[in-house]
């Protein structure tokens, strides 16, 4: 192995380490990791939010124990791969040392920091983009059907992790069309490679088709309540913010790709990346949903930068190094979550960070943290105080008592912590949690975690003997501070009727297109 090689694999470990030594251990998981985990108990060709591929990892966490360790080793170690992966892209171009450093410097200073050290299904997409390029440039290179068949292969397993693996599979092919390497559609390899693809995507699909394409309405919903009000101004301004430290990495990238001779070659990256942009922009997609797109870019503009300064402007090589680290310096901890709640949301508060959109939420307000930090708030408090409401049961109510969750990450949060509290599984008609719902249910009473503030007004709290208002979640940088734990004995038959009905009208939505 020479000495880029262990330079490249002596970076993707610091890659790896580097967010397990920054993050302050006072952070609980993420709201989205807790729904991650539970599908992982709940192994199927499918959900209503992702392909399965996730809950493989899920379900090896869990099998670990699924301590904080495991949710975070796996974002981790895939963005180190991903790293691995632009690395050998360099050094496929011929590139060195400080080209492997550039590229190592846009992996931890800007949004990948984040993305690779939270449990979703992003950290794979990103990968799989990364692998997708990957394969393309080594068959121009080598001429070698074998890559082909690597292509098809990252298609496949990208599909099985996000759904938007499509866009970049779209652009790259349509990018190849655009320039000389359309005669790749001449090659069977290449469509040998796409059935390879699809076998690997088809369990998925005919799991889609059996419960009448869930995805569409789950698209739907958050096209209704989240994408509607992103615009593509703030889409495109974001392109740069996301990995700001080293933005001039890869429009470097970028420019050389599409206007160098050099990489002619390789003209349909650069087309892909405009495409994508435009499939995204243009269908309301959140700015981050674009970050696969990225590690090809940064790969080829640290060699080019690489190659620019190696006998002329070397200087600017100290720049190239110093810039990404001073920003860093105000960049991580918005990134991450290095010092406990009071003190980040001091720092953000003396630095004016709310006129950035940093503290924005999806609800388009200001709040002390971002919303991701947030997420990881309050959840071991919450399912505590959910445990003292279920222990005012006597032994024969808890026979006929559910535990239920408004939410998904309430009743991600209460199965994850509840065993330890001697809370039995929580439902909840939110996201997944819906289909793991029985179909017929014996109770009279609920233990009942709301996020609405005004429940004990509603008009079935009289369908019960008694309700009683336990205690309520008081962190105050948790998004769900305000939560209120309600213990309901008692429920006449018309509650029964009703709440029995009203799941089975939320399943019938699911399957309504």
């Amino acid at each position: 192995m020479n000495k880029n090689n262990r330079l490249l694999y002596f970076l993707a470990f610091l890659k790896f380490i580097l967010p397990f030594l920054l993050q302050s251990s006072f952070y609980e998981p993420h709201r989205d990791e807790l729904l991650y985990l539970a599908e992982g108990k709940h192994l199927a060709w499918g959900f209503m939010e992702v392909p399965p591929l996730l809950s493989l990892f899920a379900w090896l966490t869990n099998l670990f124990g699924g301590s904080m360790f495991w949710i975070k080793c796996w974002p981790s170690l895939f963005g180190a791969f991903t790293f691995i992966i632009s690395g050998k892209i360099i050094l496929s171009l011929g590139g060195k040392s400080f080209a492997l450093l550039l590229c190592f410097l846009a992996f931890v200073t800007g949004a990948y920091l984040r993305v690779h050290y939270l449990f979703q299904p992003n950290f794979l997409e990103i990968f799989f983009w990364t692998m997708l390029a990957y394969s393309l440039i080594r068959y121009v290179q080598t001429e070698k059907n074998n890559w082909l068949y690597l292509f098809g292969i990252s298609a496949g397993l990208g599909m099985m992790s996000k759904y938007s693996v499509l866009f970049f599979i779209t652009s790259l092919l349509v990018g190849m069309l655009l320039t000389k390497q359309r005669k790749i559609f001449t090659n069977k390899h290449l469509y040998f490679a796409g059935l390879i693809g699809f076998a690997i995507f088809f369990p998925n699909f005919i799991w889609q088709w059996m419960h009448h394409f869930p995805v569409v309405y789950h698209m739907k919903e958050l096209q209704e309540t989240q994408l509607q009000y992103l615009s593509e101004g703030s889409f495109l301004k974001d392109q740069i913010v996301m990995n700001f430290p080293c933005v001039f990495v890869w429009i470097a990238g970028l420019l050389f790709l599409l206007f160098s001779k050099k990489v002619a070659q390789f003209r349909f990256i650069g087309w892909a990346y405009i495409i994508v942009i435009a499939i995204l922009m243009l269908g309301h997609g959140k700015s981050y949903y674009s970050l696969g797109a990225y590690p090809v870019l940064f790969a080829f503009g640290a060699f080019q930068l690489e190659q620019i300064t190696t006998i002329r402007f070397k200087p600017l090589r100290y720049f190239f190094i110093a810039f990404p680290l001073l920003i860093s310096y105000y960049s991580i901890p918005i990134l991450l979550p290095i010092l406990k709640p009071e003190k980040l949301a001091a720092f953000y508060k003396e630095r004016h960070l709310e006129k950035t959109g940093t503290l924005r939420w999806e609800d388009q307000k200001n709040h002390p943290l971002p919303q991701d930090f947030s997420d990881m708030l309050g959840w071991k408090e919450m399912t505590k105080k959910m445990a003292k409401a279920y222990g005012m049961l006597s032994t024969e109510e808890k026979k006929y008592t559910i535990v239920f969750c408004d939410n998904y990450g309430q009743a991600g949060a209460v199965n994850y912590f509840g065993p330890k509290y001697g809370l039995p599984q929580a439902y909840s008609d939110n996201a997944s949690f819906l289909y793991w719902m029985p179909d017929s249910l014996n109770f009279d009473n609920f233990v009942l975690l709301t996020d609405d503030q005004n429940e004990m007004s509603h008009p079935f709290i009289n369908d019960f003997k008694s309700a009683v208002l336990v205690d309520s979640v008081i962190n105050p940088y948790a998004r769900e501070n305000g939560d209120l734990i309600i213990l309901l004995k008692g429920g006449n038959a018309a509650f029964k009727k009703m709440f029995i009905e009203k799941i089975e009208k939320d399943k019938s939505k699911t399957k309504g297109y």
